[in-house]
């Protein structure tokens, strides 16, 4: 018995690892970290449960977007971010406080209702990408240029953020990219560094709440699963950014909004499947 447990754990080590790598290479290619694409390999090829692949998709995150922050610091200049300080911030205000309350929210959740809260939420990110995969690159600002406008509204944008971020397990680049871009013209290079600056304490404060719930009390799920996939994650990163440009990121948000929608029915319907 004791035997058969030791297998089942080097063979859930060997499969978050395998299955990270393509998905951090996509999701580099994409600019995204690939935390959406984890969760549904997380509750069905794992075997997981969605109480626990949550906090173990936004620890996951945690350590893609810290190495990612390292990367991009030792790279770029933040001198044009540091321009966007206050939509930043802002975003960070209203997202850090969905992100508690999120997490809390989450634990009071059952197993099933959670379940079909991950689908839609899966089911319009995958629709997003599609949409987002059809329009250009850069247009003009949404929003005026005045802070009045400027801050309130990315208290606002940050409060979903911050929710999606805490129920899904994800860093939530998948909306804050698109948001800088379209809502406040942010060109796509500066945004993505943005994007990991609103995102780590967005996910910080998610895995600090889920931690005093216990979530990660049981190292084995931190050995054979959260360290794995986090390695892999930044591997895979690596080398998506490395081949940036072989296939068009517009194409290939088509296809993995597509994948992503396929991948969130099939889990949602062996759940729904297995509850009756």
């Amino acid at each position: 018995m004791k035997e058969n447990n030791s297998s089942a754990q080097v063979r859930r080590f060997q499969l978050s690892f395998l299955y990270s790598v393509p998905i951090g290479i996509l999701g580099g290619l994409i600019g995204l970290g690939g935390a959406e694409f984890r969760l549904p390999v997380l509750a069905s090829v794992l075997g997981y449960s969605a109480q626990q692949a949550v906090p173990i998709n936004l620890g996951v995150s945690l350590i893609s977007i810290a190495a990612s922050l390292a990367i991009r610091g030792s790279l770029l200049s933040f001198d044009l971010v540091f321009l966007l300080l206050p939509v930043i911030l802002s975003l960070i205000a209203g997202a850090v406080i969905t992100a508690f309350f999120g997490a809390t929210m989450a634990g009071k959740l059952s197993n099933e209702q959670l379940e079909k809260i991950i689908f839609w939420l899966l089911v319009i990110i995958g629709i997003a990408l599609i949409i987002e995969g059809f329009l250009p690159q850069e247009i003009p600002a949404l929003l005026p240029a005045s802070l009045g406008w400027r801050i309130p509204a990315g208290i606002l944008f940050g409060l979903a953020i911050g929710l999606v971020s805490s129920l899904l397990g994800v860093a939530g680049g998948e909306i804050i990219i698109p948001t800088l871009v379209f809502a406040f013209g942010v060109d796509i290079r500066t945004a993505g560094t943005a994007s990991l600056l609103i995102s780590f304490p967005t996910v910080l404060v998610g895995v600090i709440k889920y931690a005093s719930r216990g979530a990660f009390s049981n190292r084995t799920i931190l050995k054979n699963t959260v360290a794995p996939m986090g390695v892999g994650s930044i591997i895979g990163a690596i080398i998506g950014g490395m081949l940036v440009g072989i296939i068009p990121a517009s194409i290939l948000k088509i296809v993995l909004g597509i994948i992503l929608n396929i991948s969130a029915f099939r889990v949602f319907h062996k759940a729904k499947s297995h509850a009756a």
